[in-house]
């Protein structure tokens, strides 16, 4: 393999002769990438497998069938987005015609997590093809198996001064960072989100950072409790709870927190069986890092439910945690586990106390049939996105913009929104030349009224 400096300069000579702003150069490519992805679509499960234990229909739900979704939206709509947007003129130009040029950064790096190494690798990648740029991507060396995947896929579709997969750990990410690229899209943990935005800070170069934080789910009185706790359990519960936009702590109210407690335990055990290590919808902890981690976390509290743990499987069953203190270590980071700590209040103050605790959320979730409780609470606190009684589906959504806030990261993705991130907005003005006004030429004696006359009328 070429060296890293000799790939973007590869890349950079491609975007330089000008062929990525071609559309049906981008577009080939594209279609060429979803035959390659469909072809491998078993290769995507059994590596998916091998890395988390996954099933198929939670790999299809989650990881597979969301990035032909965003394939088959970028090859629908590409000729359309990328078209120069005519805006409204103003009369302070006239004459004019005005435009939005949607214009590729050039050489893009995108830095995936391991929590889901197909779709959270793709999808960003997808757009930023789609919007004319050159790639490199630099999957989890976390997950081995679909990594390399990742890489056959790309090599079989791309040329390398298009697009390029490059592995390796920590080092290799370093070295990634210390080149200078045009547009960084990193996904992954606040902390290693420091280190993206300080390195991209070192060229200006702009960056999208996904990362998270701790999400809460706000429960109240009025909900159905069985309903609640299906899908609470769902979505807490999906790819071993290693999901960051899933609920990283329950916020009930105080009176039914016992009766949502036994409805979680049943719907845990209807949907993952009593015997959960058995389960083939339950994955395992990615690695012995974050399973000593999760088991640590375990450690003082007052466990209601679960708690199991196997060491060898690298399993840890769906655990319910009752009432933890905001300074015990659960309470201190993000959970990104299958551990699941309930808290509980009594009136909107104590709401407040419990999430303003903490730095801005990637995702708030409220159950209530109140409207009025849920839109104070989706007003009043600040988060990338969220879900009125129900959680994750937020992501689903391809005509709804994804991205955090705050701590939890900058920027967004997700169908038009993904390939806007990876344009650059040129405005453009292509001024008339048959009417010349000639106010704003010198001398401007006794034209101050004017102008501020103009300026009120056309503001």
């Amino acid at each position: 393999m070429n060296s890293i400096p000799e790939i973007i300069a590869a890349q950079k000579a491609l975007f330089a002769s000008q062929k990525t702003k071609d559309v049906n150069y981008r577009l080939q490519f594209l279609k060429a990438l979803k035959a390659e992805i469909l072809n491998k679509e078993q290769a995507v499960y059994d590596a998916l497998k091998r890395d988390f234990n996954k099933s198929e229909f939670e790999a299809y739900l989650s990881e597979f069938g969301l990035v032909i979704l965003e394939l088959d939206l970028a090859i629908k709509n590409l000729k359309k987005w990328s078209k120069p947007e005519r805006v409204k003129s103003s009369m302070l130009t006239f004459p004019s015609s005005d435009f939005i040029y949607k214009e590729p950064y050039g050489n893009v790096l995108v830095i995936a997590p391991w929590n889901y190494p197909f779709l959270l690798a793709m999808a960003p990648f997808i757009m930023a093809v789609a919007a004319g740029n050159t790639v490199v991507l630099k999957p989890s060396e976390l997950t081995q198996n679909t990594s390399k995947l990742l890489v056959k896929i790309i090599e079989n579709v791309f040329p390398e001064d298009l697009a390029k997969t490059v592995e390796g750990d920590a080092e290799i990410g370093a070295e990634l960072l210390d080149q200078k690229w045009d547009y960084i899209f990193f996904t992954g943990s606040v902390e290693v989100g420091k280190i993206v935005a300080k390195a991209a800070a070192q060229n200006l170069t702009p960056v999208t950072l996904e990362l998270g934080g701790k999400s809460p789910c706000i429960i109240d009185d009025s909900v159905d409790l069985k309903l609640t706790a299906r899908r609470v359990v769902w979505g807490k519960y999906l790819n071993g709870g290693q999901t960051c936009i899933a609920p990283d702590y329950l916020l009930v109210k105080s009176n039914i927190k016992n009766d949502l407690i036994d409805a979680l335990k049943a719907e845990i055990i209807a949907q993952y069986g009593q015997i959960i290590r058995n389960s083939e919808d339950f994955p395992q902890i990615i690695d012995n890092k974050n399973f000593e981690r999760l088991k640590n976390l375990l450690k003082n509290e007052t466990i209601v439910f679960g708690g199991e743990i196997d060491a060898n499987e690298k399993f840890i069953g769906p655990t319910i945690m009752d009432q933890p203190d905001l300074d015990n270590p659960v309470m201190n980071e993000e959970i990104f586990g299958p551990l699941l700590p309930i808290l509980t209040f009594e009136n909107e103050s104590d709401i407040e106390k419990v999430i303003w605790h903490f730095e801005k959320p990637l995702s708030l979730y409220v159950f209530s049939k109140n409207s009025n409780f849920t839109e104070h609470i989706l007003k009043k606190y600040s988060f990338g996105g969220g879900v009125v009684n129900d959680v994750l589906i937020h992501f689903g959504n391809q005509n709804l913009p994804f991205g955090g806030v705050g701590a939890s990261g900058m920027g967004k993705y997700h169908g038009k929104y993904g390939f806007d991130t990876f344009s650059h907005q040129k405005a453009i003005i292509k001024r008339g030349t048959w009417f010349d006004p000639q106010l704003r030429y010198a001398p401007h004696k006794n034209r101050l009224g004017i102008i501020k006359k103009m300026f009120k009328y056309f503001g």
